[in-house]
């Protein structure tokens, strides 16, 4: 979707899923600090910060929100299941969903981002 995105709606994307960063933040620091280690060394308050839980209390989104907050970038969240969940409230844009499945939360996520994405494609003079 990142890759969509990108290259439909002209924006610069990026996505921490390097496997070598990963496992090298995980087994050196903590698998909670895997998206938010790599995120300090590069957001900006002009940078946005898309948080997806399907619990809403994942620890290592839960941090990365807590960075992109620091840093003054715009927050959106998107989390399912306890209305209560960590990250329901954290972002500028949250959205929660009633789904009580992982399977119905992620496919919902999936959704709103691809309609979100589409949006932005139309709209960019492409």
């Amino acid at each position: 979707m990142s890759a969509d995105l990108a290259k439909n709606a002209h924006v610069h994307t990026q996505v921490f899923t390097d496997m070598s960063l990963l496992t090298a933040v995980a087994n050196d620091i903590s698998f909670a600090e895997v998206f938010a280690e790599p995120l300090r060394r590069c957001i900006n308050p002009e940078d946005m910060l898309v948080a997806i839980s399907s619990s809403g209390n994942s620890p290592n989104v839960v941090r990365a929100v807590n960075v992109a907050r620091d840093a003054g970038a715009f927050i959106v969240t998107l989390s399912a299941m306890d209305s209560g969940n960590s990250i329901r409230t954290m972002g500028d844009l949250n959205y929660w969903l009633p789904a009580r499945t992982y399977g119905l939360a992620e496919t919902s996520h999936a959704a709103i981002l691809h309609y979100w994405m589409d949006l932005m494609a139309l709209t960019t003079n492409t």
